[in-house]
């Protein structure tokens, strides 16, 4: 028997990335499951690829999440792992010429949509249930520029610890997994053009001493470790930080 198999996986932002990665290994391990999107052609595609379940569902929205709950409660009746993985950088810019809109989307998404989902799919855990936030380097980095992300991923991680002591009496562990640079759309997402993206990431792996990128299949196989309680039953309210040493 697989190590996963009977558990009942929640990936929100599944359908590319670290999220479909994710869900990859996740099923790979005999998981069964559901991944999220904002769009619904992506997602049904990614869903059909991987062998999942699709829903489409905007993290930012709380009363998509509260149709997610709902949905899964009534097809699986409990959750054992949710990856609350859906994230965006919004664009980057300074704190003087900072909008709001920016600022609210990256902030509802990354923030207040990842509190929400936690909050509302507290009552389908199971006892001895994983909870991974995707968090970021940067929750702990100051760089110019990323103020908005950058805050939106430090309160993250505040919320985590907190609910790892909350959920503790029922077992649920919670962590966070913090990448450093990943190969992955996210900053095309961001707006940034070809040449730009090819000189940050030579930038970035200069920064970085094992001097290459990180891959979404190598944060995924870290998701499935703190995923399985034989291998992670002792872990929760930790920070695992997957960067290749560029915060040394």
């Amino acid at each position: 028997m697989k190590k996963l198999s009977n558990k009942i996986a929640v990936v929100t932002g599944g359908n590319s990335g670290i999220g479909f990665a994710a869900a990859k290994q996740l099923i790979s391990e005999g998981a069964t499951v559901i991944i999220t999107g904002r769009r619904k052609e992506a997602v049904e595609k990614a869903a059909q690829e991987l062998g999942a379940v699709p829903f489409v569902a905007d993290q930012a929205n709380l009363d998509d999440i509260d149709l997610l709950k709902k949905e899964i409660g009534k097809q699986f009746g409990k959750v054992d792992i949710l990856f609350v993985n859906a994230g965006i950088t919004g664009t980057l810019t300074p704190i003087e010429n900072m909008d709001v809109e920016n600022f609210d989307q990256v902030m509802d998404i990354n923030f207040r949509g990842a509190y929400f989902t936690l909050s509302k799919f507290i009552p389908l855990l199971n006892e001895g249930a994983s909870v991974i936030f995707l968090s970021s380097i940067v929750a702990s980095t100051y760089k110019p520029n990323s103020s908005a992300y950058q805050a939106s991923k430090a309160a993250l991680n505040s919320i985590a610890k907190t609910a790892a002591a909350e959920l503790a009496p029922r077992k649920i562990r919670v962590n966070m997994i913090s990448p450093g640079p990943i190969k992955t759309e996210i900053m095309k997402k961001a707006g940034l053009d070809e040449e730009t993206l090819k000189n940050l990431s030579g930038y970035l792996i200069d920064q970085i001493p094992l001097k290459k990128m990180g891959t979404a299949e190598e944060v995924a196989k870290l998701v499935t470790y703190l995923s399985d309680n034989e291998s992670s039953s002792y872990v929760t309210g930790t920070e695992i930080v997957i960067d290749g040493g560029m915060i040394l």
